[in-house]
């Protein structure tokens, strides 16, 4: 039996300020060695890489006249090479973006990453897909890919998506806050400073037909009033930190209903890579994190935002980044009003949003994940009544759009960040 623990270079390099001496001290060598050794002879060694199959060897020995079967000498064997080979491309990926003076860079040459299957899935997007979910090694995020399934039926594909979309956005949100999501766009989204059960009811008036059999994400723990309104509507999953005993005790009834707790909320989120699939490669980007502080925004028409103004662009460029492009939201400083996702152009997402909107849209502002082309979508929506405006700016209109918010007299402030998402 060969029982051996890799140096934990992973959790050294994670730490702040960590030098490229301290990290090539932590590569081990002879660890790795000796494992792949007693794993390719698997037929006559056991071999031990995990602390947590310390029990359950010892009982299969207890209850065997200390042997182990072929069958679980295998599957250590399998573990063990699984393991070899993400410590070797922890330690890839991590000497692939370092100098030898220690400068960084952004991406290594190559790109190696390794993933555990969590579970198989029903079927993928669709019902002729075959899916299953799997998780990054060892990672301990806030995040659905960590969540906790305290009751309900099986996830599906889609509602992993869903769940995912839900919980990044409400992550945003300082105060307590409640998003509704539906196909990865948000249908609903609001704030209360009061309580929970207020930030839902009013997310919910967003677009009550759209909610139905939608995601709800929370960032504050769900209690009982909260989920006594919860359980008035079909609703495919609910996310949150945590749920009290009186809220479960009353989503228990809808036995299909899907519940998630996310475990460490209050700790850190997701960073480092996003990836996406393409035919024959992957693309690689930094995650679109964070949130921008608007008063550093520039002011670029002749009214600068009220106070109220501020806070309802706050909320709105909130939002909008989590809106399929072309995006645009009309919002008030704690509640979603209008949504215009996923148009081929910016105009038809500006009358979309002004369309589906339930309540009304007069005193709002206006989020816009890119600028502006031409004035068309800042006039329709000036009609619509809006007050002040966020967007990126960068078009070569950009004059023709401020004139037009200056002829309204709205106020509009540029970020210099666009918030694409595909």
């Amino acid at each position: 039996m060969v029982v051996i623990n890799l140096y934990r270079f992973e959790d050294t390099v994670a730490k702040s300020g960590c030098t490229l001496e301290e990290a090539i001290e932590n590569i081990d060598i002879g660890g790795p060695t000796m494992l792949r050794a007693a794993a390719k002879n698997s037929s006559f060694v056991t071999v031990v890489t995990d602390p947590a199959d310390y029990d359950r060897i010892l009982q299969e020995m207890k209850s065997s006249g200390g042997k182990i079967s072929a069958a679980t000498n295998f599957s250590l064997a399998v573990k063990t090479f699984q393991l070899t080979a993400r410590y070797d491309a922890a330690i890839s990926n991590y000497l692939g973006t370092i100098g030898s003076d220690g400068t960084r860079k952004t991406f290594p040459d190559t790109f190696t990453f390794q993933f555990i299957r969590a579970q198989d899935l029903r079927y993928g997007e669709n019902p002729h897909q075959a899916a299953a979910f799997y998780r990054e090694a060892d990672t301990t995020i806030a995040a659905i890919s960590n969540a906790i399934q305290i009751q309900g039926k099986e996830l599906s594909y889609n509602n992993i998506m869903d769940s995912d979309a839900a919980w990044q956005a409400v992550s945003d949100f300082d105060l307590p806050a409640a998003v509704i999501m539906k196909h990865a766009n948000p249908c609903g989204a609001a704030t209360s400073a009061s309580a929970l059960v207020d930030a839902y009811r009013k997310a919910l008036q967003t677009d009550p037909v759209s909610a139905f059999g939608g995601i709800v994400a929370f960032n504050r723990s769900v209690d009982a009033k909260t989920a006594e309104e919860l359980a008035k509507i079909f609703l495919e999953v609910i996310v949150a930190p945590a749920f009290d005993e009186g809220a479960k005790a009353l989503l228990a009834a809808k036995k299909n209903l899907r519940v998630l707790e996310i475990p460490g909320a209050a700790g850190k989120r997701g960073l480092g890579y996003d990836f996406r699939r393409v035919v024959g490669g992957l693309l690689l980007q930094d995650r679109d994190t964070g949130v921008l502080d608007i008063r550093k925004a520039k002011v670029v028409t002749k009214r600068a935002p009220t106070e109220e103004e501020y806070r309802a662009l706050d909320f709105a460029w909130r939002v909008v980044k989590h809106v399929k492009s072309n995006a645009i939201v009309y919002a008030t400083q704690d509640q979603l009003v209008g949504v215009g996702a996923g148009q081929m152009s910016r105009v038809d997402s500006v009358r979309i949003a002004k369309m589906k909107a339930v309540l009304p849209t007069a005193g709002t502002v206006l989020a816009s994940d890119a600028f502006f082309p031409f004035r068309d979508g800042l006039d329709i929506a000036a009609e619509a009544g809006i007050t002040a405006v966020i967007q990126p700016g960068g078009s070569v209109r950009d004059d023709e759009v401020i004139q037009a918010a200056d002829e309204r007299n709205l106020a509009m402030i540029f970020t210099g960040q666009r918030h694409f998402k595909h």
